[in-house]
């Protein structure tokens, strides 16, 4: 993993690999309960909520004030608005596992 590039993996890959490992399931049930996961945590999002997924990480909403900023074509100031940004923390065995460590319970 380290020092190669990777493509990213998309969503209809996620999708696929869980469909996979799940062979009772349907692709299609996959797909919603994939599509599902995912607005929910947009929507808590959206309402100013933390998302937490024990191991994995976290999401949550940060605020950036509004500022001064630059043009780098041009150099001209200009105001930047304040605005809303997603941020995500790691969590422990998400770190774990990119550092080498495995924690997995057999």
């Amino acid at each position: 993993m380290h020092g190669k590039r990777v493509p990213p993996m998309i969503k209809s890959e996620l999708i696929q690999k869980i469909a996979e490992a799940n062979p009772h399931l349907f692709q299609r049930d996959v797909e919603r309960i994939v599509g599902t996961v995912f607005e929910e945590i947009i929507e808590a999002m959206a309402q100013g909520h933390r998302v937490e997924l024990r191991g994995f990480g976290a999401f949550s909403v940060k605020k950036r004030d509004a500022r001064q900023g630059r043009n780098p074509r041009t150099g001209d100031s200009v105001t930047v608005e304040e605005k809303y940004v997603p941020f995500f923390k790691t969590g422990k065995l998400l770190r774990d596992r990119l550092n080498g460590i495995d924690n997995r319970k057999d």
